[in-house]
């Protein structure tokens, strides 16, 4: 099982980029999909998860921002940001798992990551 995470880059402040992590090993269709991400010298946060019947949460900080969707058929996650911020920038990582809670809950961590891809942002 590979989940593999693409898209990210350098933008300036107000821009807009769109991430996406492609699956591959198994379908995801029924799996809670969605990201992460770390900031230099600071713990990896949530960011949002999205899981069967369309349900989603977002971290607060990019509610309103941030679009999470999903292609069954392509088993891939988009993460469309816009009106990116400078606190923005970090390392963002897609994850999988059969459970949301993994993604949320404290102390319970996604079994499926990918290798992550940076984002900058400029002011």
């Amino acid at each position: 099982v590979q989940l593999q995470a693409s898209g990210g880059g350098l933008v300036q402040a107000g821009g807009s980029l769109r991430l996406s992590c492609a699956a591959s090993g198994r379908t995801f269709s029924s799996y809670a999909m969605g990201w992460f991400r770390q900031a230099p010298g600071k713990k990896r946060e949530f960011v949002v998860v999205n899981w069967s019947g369309g349900s989603t949460i977002y971290a607060d900080s990019v509610k309103g921002r941030f679009t999470i969707s999903r292609d069954n058929g392509k088993n891939t996650v988009y993460l469309r940001m816009n009106s990116l911020k400078p606190e923005d920038t970090g390392v963002y990582y897609c994850a999988a798992d059969p459970e949301r809670t993994t993604f949320t809950y404290v102390g319970q961590v996604p079994r499926y990551w990918g290798q992550g891809t940076q984002v900058t942002v400029s002011s």
